[in-house]
């Protein structure tokens, strides 16, 4: 993966359909010139047919269940989100951890069940512990496992970690590809990417502001 990743978290976010069209087509418009940059759209599964289209956005899934299919009310399967489009998942995130218990163990199998179907998992983490253990995995899959640094102060607070401290907790985990998130803007956008070292970065509330969002992705693309 060469490209600067920019991913969208809109969580569950806008509360209609139209306005999710509103904003993807406003975003879609505003980066048109992208070259160097791979973009992301995480919505709310029920968008996700809406929302489907070749070109270069891209669409992830802000959760799945590891299991295919069976007898698990209200789950959504990586595999439906493979099939209706999506190309990444986000898996563990801390809002997953808080509010619905998510463990470790559960995260590596939702990794594991998204590399069996072809989805790019991106794994958030607030401390390496939280990490998955990659030593039963191929080298082919690592290469397409994503880590996401995102601390806990900073998600949702508008408090966003300086570059220098993501900086020391980015060289702590050891992958190829990790990506920063929590409080993201336009404005230390391009610190996380220069001076910090990321290779991408995990928006959320800036994501649901397309002139916002697009002022993020132009910060990755003069990277």
């Amino acid at each position: 993966m060469k490209k600067t990743l920019i991913i969208a978290n809109w969580k569950m976010n806008p509360k209609t359909t139209k306005e999710a069209n509103n904003l993807f087509n406003s975003v879609k418009a505003g980066s048109h010139r992208i070259k160097k940059t791979e973009v992301v759209i995480c919505p709310p599964f029920i968008y996700l047919p809406f929302l489907k289209e070749k070109g270069r956005l891209k669409l992830g899934g802000q959760n799945g269940f590891w299991e295919e299919s069976g007898a698990y009310t209200g789950e959504v399967s990586l595999l439906m989100l493979k099939k209706i489009g999506a190309e990444y998942v986000i898996i563990g995130h801390s809002e997953r951890r808080k509010y619905f218990k998510e463990t470790n163990s559960e995260v590596l199998k939702k990794t594991k069940s998204a590399l069996s179907v072809g989805l790019k998992p991106i794994i958030c983490v607030d401390k390496v512990s939280q990490i998955p253990d990659f030593s039963n995995f191929r080298k082919e899959e690592i290469k397409n496992i994503i880590i996401a640094y995102e601390p806990l102060f900073a998600i949702g607070t508008g408090k966003a970690c300086s570059p220098k401290k993501a900086k020391e907790k980015r060289l702590l985990i050891k992958h190829d590809f990790v990506l920063y998130g929590g409080s993201v803007n336009f404005k230390n956008a391009r610190d996380y990417l220069l001076e910090a070292g990321f290779q991408g970065l995990l928006v959320g509330g800036a994501s649901l502001k397309a002139k916002e969002f697009i002022k993020i992705i132009d910060s990755a693309e003069k990277n």
